[in-house]
């Protein structure tokens, strides 16, 4: 297996290109459990009728696990969009589109997104106090069992030369209400300095799926805390801003 032509590079993980292969490989400090979550998270997408890059294995190089993919000729559409920024609104209706025509499938063996967020909520280090107002909102929240992507930004959307599109990296795919993982959408867009993106999307997003901006709003808080737990020091000033609040303002 080749691993000179560097396609992506994070990090916890570095991603290749072998003719029509993608080799994903992880540092030695990633677990297994979550190397093979993903690999299961993708499979099961797969079967939901999502189009996404086919898996070929899971295995071990030089001791680091890697996961073996299909590559996907296409730009993605985060490159899009600096490329072409004056069609910016018309990418991010796309973006828009993908993740609905995502959240009208389910996939029931994925792990219900309002658990994973009590988990978040539990170890994202802010007060008792605020921590329970948390869990007492996402309790509130309807219960949905949608497919969510879970951190579905543009640059997880390849643009394919047929002009179909197709989604990679799936590690945090779960089941659950849509509304939150747009606010997750619109979280990423912020952490990025993309403001005009950030509120240009959730407008799109509120209009297509008939959605309250409001009602979106209400997530923030939630998935703020829940993007504490990385403890980035850059991000925190802006989750601090989000989760501290009883309203989004």
């Amino acid at each position: 297996m080749n691993l000179t032509n560097i396609i992506a590079k994070r990090p916890n993980k570095t991603v290749y290109r072998d003719g029509n292969l993608c080799i994903k490989l992880f540092n030695e400090e990633y677990s297994a459990a979550d190397v093979l979550n993903e690999a299961l998270n993708l499979s099961i997408v797969a079967e939901a009728g999502v189009r996404v890059p086919q898996l070929h294995e899971v295995m071990k190089i030089n001791g680091c696990w890697a996961i073996v993919q299909e590559f996907v000729e296409g730009d993605n559409l985060q490159k899009l969009m600096e490329m072409y920024p004056d069609r910016a609104e018309e990418y991010l209706a796309l973006l828009v589109s993908v993740q609905l025509a995502i959240h009208r499938r389910t996939a029931q063996r994925l792990r219900h997104h309002t658990d994973k967020m009590h988990g978040k909520i539990s170890h994202c280090g802010l007060d008792a106090t605020t921590r329970y107002e948390l869990h007492t909102r996402l309790e509130g929240m309807p219960k949905h069992y949608k497919l969510l992507h879970g951190d579905l930004s543009p640059s997880n959307i390849i643009v394919m030369p047929n002009g179909e599109t197709c989604i990679i990296d799936w590690a945090h795919a779960t089941q659950g209400n849509g509304s939150a993982d747009a606010a997750r959408t619109y979280l990423l867009f912020r952490l990025d300095g993309k403001d005009a993106w950030a509120e240009k999307y959730l407008s799109i997003y509120s209009e297509k799926s008939d959605t309250a901006k409001q009602y979106l709003q209400r997530w923030l808080a939630i998935v703020a805390a829940s993007q504490l737990v990385k403890n980035h020091p850059e991000e925190r000033a802006l989750l601090l801003s989000w989760a501290n609040v009883a309203e989004y303002q």
